[in-house]
């Protein structure tokens, strides 16, 4: 389909509005290189209990998922590995354990981000505020210096019991996995993680003693953060779908 060219839509399509959000996430992460390979995954739950969720099809780039392809999933069928479209058995045992053990994690977005990446391979990998993005994330995260290796068995649900309450969880050796309410309350937070991240590495960088705030000033700015007021999330999320509208409106197929 040419760029400009309006996409047929399918808004007969069960969780349609789920679907094209997430489809947006995909696309959106492919612009900004936080994606890898094949490989990485989004899930969105679509039930109540959030047992039943929406994943990305096994072994679709990012820059070409559309909303139709998404699997439906639920996280307590045992046999989904045996379907036909069965997702990646990662995917499967990383987002489908979240889902069955987290049902406040709507949204599961996991990537092995460059920034993040490289900060979860370090000794620390906490993320001392310096800044306004590394202070949104004050106190606010889980590191995992847990890893046994790629997302499959028990590995998936030590992951999610890990995660607890927390939004953000610096994937120790591996990479990094947020979560939220929405799609586009999960895509913020991982658009500013990795900036943060970008940021305190590029400093380390430079081998120069860091200028740290004080717990009370960081403490402060997250907040501050969390009570911004309008929904910036919501309407940065709303600006990055009118861009594909514009360009890639296939992703809405």
């Amino acid at each position: 389909m040419s760029v400009g060219t309006a996409a047929p839509v399918l808004h007969n399509q069960p969780y349609y509005d789920e679907r094209v959000d997430l489809a947006c996430a995909f696309r959106w992460t492919a612009r900004f290189d936080m994606h890898e390979h094949v490989a990485n995954h989004f899930s969105l739950a679509v039930s109540e209990d959030g047992s039943q969720f929406l994943i990305n099809p096994c072994g679709r780039h990012f820059s070409r998922v559309r909303a139709s392809e998404l699997i439906l999933c639920d996280a307590n069928d045992a046999a989904t590995m045996e379907r036909p479209d069965a997702p990646d058995p990662t995917a499967w045992g990383l987002h489908g354990s979240v889902h069955r053990h987290c049902p406040q994690a709507r949204c599961v977005l996991h990537v092995h981000s460059k920034y993040a990446t490289v900060l979860a391979s370090l000794d620390d990998s906490t993320i001392p505020p310096i800044d306004q993005n590394t202070a949104r994330f004050y106190k606010r995260t889980v590191i995992d210096d847990g890893y046994g290796g790629l997302a499959l068995g028990d590995e998936g649900k030590r992951c999610a019991e890990l995660l607890g309450d927390k939004n953000v969880m610096i994937m120790g050796n591996h990479g990094v996995m947020v979560v939220g309410d929405s799609v586009a309350a999960a895509f913020d937070d991982l658009y500013f993680i990795e900036r943060a991240c970008r940021t305190l590495i590029t400093a380390y960088m430079t081998g120069r003693p860091l200028r740290v705030l004080s717990d009370e000033i960081a403490e402060k700015t997250a907040r501050e953060w969390e009570s911004y007021p309008g929904n910036m999330a919501e309407q940065h999320f709303k600006e990055l779908k009118a861009i594909l509208d514009a360009e890639e409106p296939d992703y809405r197929q």
